[in-house]
Protein backbone atom coordinates (compact mmCIF):
# COMPACT_ATOMS: atom_id res chain seq x y z
CA UNK A 1 0.00 0.00 0.00
CA UNK A 2 1.46 3.37 -1.00
CA UNK A 3 1.44 6.41 1.26
CA UNK A 4 -1.05 9.15 0.53
CA UNK A 5 0.82 12.11 -1.02
CA UNK A 6 -1.65 14.52 0.55
CA UNK A 7 -0.91 13.51 4.15
CA UNK A 8 2.67 13.62 5.41
CA UNK A 9 4.20 12.96 8.84
CA UNK A 10 4.38 16.72 9.40
CA UNK A 11 0.58 16.84 9.44
CA UNK A 12 0.41 14.82 12.65
CA UNK A 13 -1.44 16.53 15.50
CA UNK A 14 0.45 17.94 18.46
CA UNK A 15 0.25 15.79 21.59
CA UNK A 16 -0.97 17.11 24.92
CA UNK A 17 1.41 15.26 27.23
CA UNK A 18 -0.45 16.29 30.38
CA UNK A 19 -3.71 15.02 28.90
CA UNK A 20 -2.10 11.72 27.90
CA UNK A 21 -0.79 11.19 31.44
CA UNK A 22 -4.20 11.98 32.92
CA UNK A 23 -5.97 9.47 30.66
CA UNK A 24 -3.40 6.78 31.42
CA UNK A 25 -3.83 7.40 35.15
CA UNK A 26 -7.55 6.73 34.77
CA UNK A 27 -6.90 3.48 32.89
CA UNK A 28 -4.71 2.32 35.78
CA UNK A 29 -7.59 2.63 38.24
CA UNK A 30 -10.00 0.34 36.39
CA UNK A 31 -10.98 -2.89 38.17
CA UNK A 32 -12.67 -5.94 36.70
CA UNK A 33 -14.58 -8.81 38.26
CA UNK A 34 -13.25 -12.36 38.59
CA UNK A 35 -14.99 -13.85 35.53
CA UNK A 36 -13.95 -10.96 33.33
CA UNK A 37 -10.44 -11.13 34.76
CA UNK A 38 -10.09 -14.78 33.76
CA UNK A 39 -11.26 -13.94 30.25
CA UNK A 40 -8.77 -11.06 30.10
CA UNK A 41 -5.89 -13.24 31.28
CA UNK A 42 -6.66 -15.91 28.69
CA UNK A 43 -6.92 -13.25 26.00
CA UNK A 44 -3.52 -11.88 27.03
CA UNK A 45 -1.99 -15.34 26.62
CA UNK A 46 -3.37 -15.57 23.09
CA UNK A 47 -1.84 -12.17 22.26
CA UNK A 48 1.72 -12.87 23.38
CA UNK A 49 4.63 -12.99 20.96
CA UNK A 50 6.83 -15.22 23.13
CA UNK A 51 10.28 -13.85 22.49
CA UNK A 52 13.92 -14.82 22.78
CA UNK A 53 16.39 -12.35 21.32
CA UNK A 54 19.69 -12.98 23.08
CA UNK A 55 23.20 -13.50 21.82
CA UNK A 56 23.27 -16.81 23.71
CA UNK A 57 20.19 -18.22 21.92
CA UNK A 58 20.62 -21.78 20.68
CA UNK A 59 18.48 -24.11 18.60
CA UNK A 60 17.68 -26.13 21.73
CA UNK A 61 16.51 -23.01 23.57
CA UNK A 62 14.26 -22.06 20.67
CA UNK A 63 12.79 -25.58 20.55
CA UNK A 64 12.05 -25.42 24.29
CA UNK A 65 10.35 -22.07 23.82
CA UNK A 66 8.24 -23.51 21.02
CA UNK A 67 7.25 -26.40 23.28
CA UNK A 68 6.22 -23.93 25.94
CA UNK A 69 4.22 -21.93 23.39
CA UNK A 70 2.06 -24.91 22.57
CA UNK A 71 1.87 -26.39 26.12
CA UNK A 72 1.68 -23.41 28.44
CA UNK A 73 0.31 -25.29 31.46
CA UNK A 74 -1.02 -28.79 30.90
CA UNK A 75 -2.62 -28.79 34.35
CA UNK A 76 -5.00 -26.09 33.12
CA UNK A 77 -6.77 -27.60 30.11
CA UNK A 78 -8.30 -25.37 27.47
CA UNK A 79 -5.76 -22.56 27.67
CA UNK A 80 -5.09 -20.75 24.40
CA UNK A 81 -1.72 -20.93 22.71
CA UNK A 82 0.40 -17.83 22.35
CA UNK A 83 0.17 -15.93 19.08
CA UNK A 84 3.75 -16.32 17.88
CA UNK A 85 7.34 -17.12 18.68
CA UNK A 86 9.72 -14.25 17.85
CA UNK A 87 13.36 -15.07 17.16
CA UNK A 88 16.42 -13.88 15.27
CA UNK A 89 16.52 -14.69 11.53
CA UNK A 90 19.11 -17.42 12.10
CA UNK A 91 16.59 -19.31 14.26
CA UNK A 92 13.57 -19.07 11.95
CA UNK A 93 14.01 -22.51 10.39
CA UNK A 94 14.28 -24.11 13.82
CA UNK A 95 11.18 -22.35 15.14
CA UNK A 96 9.10 -22.99 12.04
CA UNK A 97 9.92 -26.70 12.15
CA UNK A 98 9.14 -26.97 15.87
CA UNK A 99 5.83 -25.12 15.47
CA UNK A 100 4.60 -26.97 12.40
CA UNK A 101 0.89 -27.73 12.65
CA UNK A 102 0.49 -25.91 15.98
CA UNK A 103 -1.18 -22.74 14.75
CA UNK A 104 1.47 -20.64 16.49
CA UNK A 105 3.12 -18.25 14.03
CA UNK A 106 6.82 -17.83 13.46
CA UNK A 107 7.98 -14.22 13.72
CA UNK A 108 11.46 -12.85 13.08
CA UNK A 109 13.14 -9.57 13.85
CA UNK A 110 14.91 -8.09 10.86
CA UNK A 111 16.71 -5.10 9.33
CA UNK A 112 19.79 -5.26 11.56
CA UNK A 113 17.77 -5.47 14.77
CA UNK A 114 18.04 -3.73 17.21
CA UNK A 115 20.10 -0.80 15.88
CA UNK A 116 18.97 -0.76 12.24
CA UNK A 117 22.48 0.41 11.41
CA UNK A 118 23.16 -1.40 8.17
CA UNK A 119 22.90 -0.80 4.47
CA UNK A 120 19.29 -0.92 3.27
CA UNK A 121 20.12 -3.56 0.69
CA UNK A 122 21.51 -5.84 3.40
CA UNK A 123 18.47 -5.25 5.58
CA UNK A 124 16.15 -6.14 2.73
CA UNK A 125 18.15 -9.28 2.00
CA UNK A 126 17.93 -10.28 5.66
CA UNK A 127 14.16 -9.85 5.51
CA UNK A 128 13.87 -11.94 2.36
CA UNK A 129 15.97 -14.67 3.94
CA UNK A 130 13.78 -14.79 7.06
CA UNK A 131 10.63 -15.06 4.95
CA UNK A 132 12.21 -17.70 2.74
CA UNK A 133 13.11 -19.70 5.86
CA UNK A 134 9.51 -19.62 7.04
CA UNK A 135 8.85 -16.38 8.93
CA UNK A 136 5.18 -15.46 8.74
CA UNK A 137 5.72 -12.12 10.49
CA UNK A 138 8.60 -9.64 10.31
CA UNK A 139 9.44 -7.12 13.05
CA UNK A 140 11.61 -4.41 11.47
CA UNK A 141 13.36 -1.44 13.05
CA UNK A 142 13.32 1.99 11.45
CA UNK A 143 16.34 4.25 11.03
CA UNK A 144 15.75 6.43 14.07
CA UNK A 145 18.68 8.71 13.30
CA UNK A 146 17.27 9.52 9.88
CA UNK A 147 13.82 10.11 11.37
CA UNK A 148 15.14 12.45 14.07
CA UNK A 149 17.15 14.32 11.43
CA UNK A 150 13.89 15.00 9.61
CA UNK A 151 14.51 12.64 6.70
CA UNK A 152 11.01 11.22 6.78
CA UNK A 153 11.11 10.34 3.08
CA UNK A 154 14.00 7.93 3.72
CA UNK A 155 12.16 6.19 6.55
CA UNK A 156 8.99 5.96 4.47
CA UNK A 157 10.85 4.40 1.57
CA UNK A 158 12.70 1.90 3.78
CA UNK A 159 9.40 0.71 5.27
CA UNK A 160 7.90 0.35 1.78
CA UNK A 161 10.95 -1.61 0.62
CA UNK A 162 10.85 -3.98 3.59
CA UNK A 163 7.09 -4.40 3.18
CA UNK A 164 7.65 -5.48 -0.40
CA UNK A 165 10.38 -7.88 0.71
CA UNK A 166 7.94 -9.44 3.20
CA UNK A 167 5.72 -10.81 0.44
CA UNK A 168 2.81 -12.47 2.22
CA UNK A 169 4.38 -12.11 5.67
CA UNK A 170 2.90 -9.46 7.97
CA UNK A 171 5.08 -6.48 8.80
CA UNK A 172 5.44 -4.92 12.27
CA UNK A 173 7.38 -1.64 12.30
CA UNK A 174 9.35 -0.99 15.51
CA UNK A 175 9.61 2.73 16.27
CA UNK A 176 11.99 2.33 19.25
CA UNK A 177 10.05 4.98 21.09
CA UNK A 178 12.65 5.29 23.86
CA UNK A 179 14.93 6.97 21.31
CA UNK A 180 12.29 9.31 19.88
CA UNK A 181 12.36 11.57 22.97
CA UNK A 182 8.88 13.13 22.70
CA UNK A 183 5.29 12.00 22.30
CA UNK A 184 5.01 14.34 19.31
CA UNK A 185 7.76 12.31 17.60
CA UNK A 186 6.02 9.07 18.55
CA UNK A 187 2.83 10.28 16.87
CA UNK A 188 4.70 11.44 13.75
CA UNK A 189 6.56 8.13 13.46
CA UNK A 190 3.33 6.18 13.99
CA UNK A 191 1.55 8.10 11.24
CA UNK A 192 4.51 7.70 8.92
CA UNK A 193 4.73 3.92 9.43
CA UNK A 194 0.99 3.45 9.00
CA UNK A 195 0.89 5.46 5.78
CA UNK A 196 3.94 3.61 4.46
CA UNK A 197 1.97 0.37 4.58
CA UNK A 198 2.79 -1.49 7.78
CA UNK A 199 0.40 -4.05 9.23
CA UNK A 200 1.37 -3.29 12.87
CA UNK A 201 3.20 -0.55 14.71
CA UNK A 202 5.37 -1.65 17.63
CA UNK A 203 6.86 0.38 20.46
CA UNK A 204 10.27 -1.07 21.11
CA UNK A 205 13.00 -3.63 20.59
CA UNK A 206 13.20 -4.25 24.34
CA UNK A 207 16.90 -3.35 24.15
CA UNK A 208 16.46 0.37 24.90
CA UNK A 209 15.01 1.99 28.02
CA UNK A 210 12.38 3.22 28.39
CA UNK A 211 10.68 0.55 26.32
CA UNK A 212 6.88 0.24 26.18
CA UNK A 213 4.93 2.63 28.37
CA UNK A 214 1.19 3.15 28.56
CA UNK A 215 1.63 6.81 27.58
CA UNK A 216 3.52 5.95 24.40
CA UNK A 217 1.11 3.13 23.60
CA UNK A 218 -1.91 5.42 24.00
CA UNK A 219 -0.44 7.90 21.50
CA UNK A 220 0.14 5.05 19.04
CA UNK A 221 -3.38 3.69 19.56
CA UNK A 222 -4.78 7.14 18.83
CA UNK A 223 -2.80 7.23 15.57
CA UNK A 224 -4.35 3.88 14.64
CA UNK A 225 -7.80 5.15 15.60
CA UNK A 226 -7.49 8.30 13.50
CA UNK A 227 -6.24 6.29 10.51
CA UNK A 228 -9.22 3.97 10.86
CA UNK A 229 -11.64 6.90 10.94
CA UNK A 230 -9.96 8.31 7.84
CA UNK A 231 -9.64 5.13 5.77
CA UNK A 232 -11.62 2.30 7.36
CA UNK A 233 -8.36 0.27 7.58
CA UNK A 234 -7.45 -1.49 10.84
CA UNK A 235 -3.77 -1.45 11.83
CA UNK A 236 -2.39 -3.62 14.61
CA UNK A 237 -0.47 -2.56 17.72
CA UNK A 238 2.34 -4.28 19.64
CA UNK A 239 3.75 -2.86 22.87
CA UNK A 240 7.00 -4.63 23.71
CA UNK A 241 9.58 -4.41 26.45
CA UNK A 242 8.95 -4.11 30.17
CA UNK A 243 5.49 -5.69 30.25
CA UNK A 244 6.09 -8.62 32.57
CA UNK A 245 3.12 -8.51 34.98
CA UNK A 246 -0.45 -9.64 34.30
CA UNK A 247 -1.92 -6.63 36.15
CA UNK A 248 -0.15 -4.22 33.80
CA UNK A 249 -1.17 -6.23 30.74
CA UNK A 250 -4.82 -6.07 31.84
CA UNK A 251 -4.50 -2.28 32.08
CA UNK A 252 -3.23 -2.24 28.50
CA UNK A 253 -6.32 -4.20 27.42
CA UNK A 254 -8.59 -1.71 29.19
CA UNK A 255 -6.86 1.12 27.35
CA UNK A 256 -7.13 -0.75 24.06
CA UNK A 257 -10.83 -1.42 24.55
CA UNK A 258 -11.65 2.16 25.48
CA UNK A 259 -9.52 3.69 22.70
CA UNK A 260 -10.15 1.38 19.73
CA UNK A 261 -13.10 -0.79 20.71
CA UNK A 262 -13.75 -4.51 20.93
CA UNK A 263 -12.74 -5.11 17.31
CA UNK A 264 -9.10 -4.77 18.34
CA UNK A 265 -9.39 -7.32 21.16
CA UNK A 266 -7.86 -10.05 19.02
CA UNK A 267 -4.35 -11.38 18.36
CA UNK A 268 -4.87 -10.36 14.74
CA UNK A 269 -4.69 -6.71 15.82
CA UNK A 270 -2.94 -6.61 19.20
CA UNK A 271 0.16 -8.35 20.55
CA UNK A 272 2.39 -8.18 23.58
CA UNK A 273 6.09 -8.62 22.90
CA UNK A 274 7.27 -10.43 26.00
CA UNK A 275 9.41 -13.19 27.48
CA UNK A 276 8.27 -13.45 31.12
CA UNK A 277 4.69 -12.15 30.90
CA UNK A 278 3.28 -15.59 30.10
CA UNK A 279 4.51 -17.02 33.40
CA UNK A 280 2.91 -14.27 35.47
CA UNK A 281 -0.38 -14.66 33.60
CA UNK A 282 -0.27 -18.41 34.24
CA UNK A 283 0.36 -17.83 37.95
CA UNK A 284 -2.66 -15.53 38.08
CA UNK A 285 -4.84 -18.10 36.30
CA UNK A 286 -3.77 -20.81 38.75
CA UNK A 287 -4.64 -18.45 41.59
CA UNK A 288 -8.10 -17.82 40.10
CA UNK A 289 -8.61 -21.57 39.66
CA UNK A 290 -7.26 -22.91 42.96
CA UNK A 291 -7.19 -19.93 45.30
CA UNK A 292 -3.42 -20.21 45.86
CA UNK A 293 -0.36 -19.13 43.95
CA UNK A 294 2.01 -21.70 42.55
CA UNK A 295 5.68 -21.04 43.08
CA UNK A 296 7.50 -19.60 40.08
CA UNK A 297 9.61 -22.77 40.24
CA UNK A 298 6.69 -24.57 38.57
CA UNK A 299 7.20 -22.57 35.40
CA UNK A 300 10.03 -22.60 32.89
CA UNK A 301 12.32 -19.59 32.74
CA UNK A 302 12.13 -19.34 28.95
Amino acid sequence: MSASPAILAGDSPAIDEVGVKERVARFRTRSIKKESKIQALELILSMIDLTTLEGKDTEDKVRRLCQKATHLHDALPGLPKVAAICVYPSMVKTARSALEGSGVKTASVSTAFPSGQDDLKQRINQTKRAVRDGAEEIDMVISRGRFLAGDHDFVTEEIKAVKEACGNAHLKVILETGELHTLDNVRKASDLAIRAGTDFIKTSTGKVQPAATMEVTLVMLEAIRDHYYETGQRIGMKPAGGISKAKLAVQYLVMLRETLGIEWLTPDLFRFGASSLANDVLMQLVKQSTGVYQSSNYFSLD
